[in-house]
């Protein structure tokens, strides 16, 4: 799950995609790799720290039905991560290679913004179904989410789809709409780069104030139209990756 720039609510997003496909029964996995700005363990309400194996490995935190780990989760509060490049890219394959995930279906990986060492690290130390874009409407997040794709796309990780958070403000008391950050900007820009729309999700204080307590909108207030919203978008993003898989065995075969 990446974004082009930071402030488009890319870990929320992350958080609330995870939980609604481990909801349907699906083993999911979230990889909190925003060395910088961890905040899935926030989001999700974890305070918890993993334990070790035998054999020194770690044993991610189960929260919610999923598993997760984060580097939130070895931090005191208040610390900043000060690192080159080498140290990100061993921090990836710490948590990929050494971490006891067991059979999962899914395991999301909520990346830090833009196009640095994580997300080359990333993709170039295990094989990718693929990558989600985030973005809000405005013209500037969008032109930076480009830059996001044309990353992904010359290192051979095919994007799956575009995600537009924040896209319109419903007030719960007239129901008058506003498109306070404009609206439909992703789903052009996807569609002109030949790229699924995944959804949008809407500008909704009880997003924001669900994931400050730690328990998302998902759970929180399944019924809510910001929830059905983060619902709909996992059934599309699911679907893609069943496409993907598919085509990865035909071609194969």
């Amino acid at each position: 799950i990446a974004s082009g720039k930071g402030g488009v609510g890319k870990s929320t997003v992350s958080a609330n995609l995870a939980l609604a496909l481990a909801k349907t029964g699906a083993r999911v996995g979230l990889m909190d790799a925003d060395v910088y700005g961890p905040s899935i363990p926030t989001l999700l309400g974890i305070t918890a720290q993993p334990e070790m194996t035998e054999q020194q490995r770690l044993v991610p935190v189960t929260q919610h039905g999923m598993k997760v780990i984060s580097m939130a989760m070895f931090m005191k509060p208040g610390d900043a991560i000060i690192w080159r490049g080498p140290m990100l890219h061993k921090t990836v394959q710490q948590f990929l290679g050494n971490v006891e995930w067991g059979e999962l279906d899914y395991l999301l990986v909520d990346l830090p913004p833009g196009t640095g060492d994580v997300q080359l690290s990333l993709c170039q130390s295990i094989p990718i179904t693929g990558a989600v874009i985030v973005s809000t409407p405005q013209d500037v997040a969008l032109n930076v989410a480009q830059k996001a794709i044309v990353m992904f796309t010359k290192l051979n990780v095919p994007v799956l789809g575009v995600i537009e958070n924040m896209s319109a403000y419903t007030c719960p008391h007239c129901g008058k709409r506003e498109d306070i950050f404009g609206s439909g900007g992703a789903r052009k820009t996807a569609e002109r780069l030949g790229i699924p729309f995944l959804g949008e999700i809407p500008l909704a204080t009880t997003i924001r104030e669900t994931s400050d307590a730690g328990t998302p909108i998902v759970l929180a207030d399944p019924n809510s139209p910001s929830a059905k919203a983060f619902v709909t978008i996992a059934e599309n993003l699911a679907a893609q990756a069943s496409i993907r898989a598919m085509s990865q065995q035909a071609q194969q075969v």
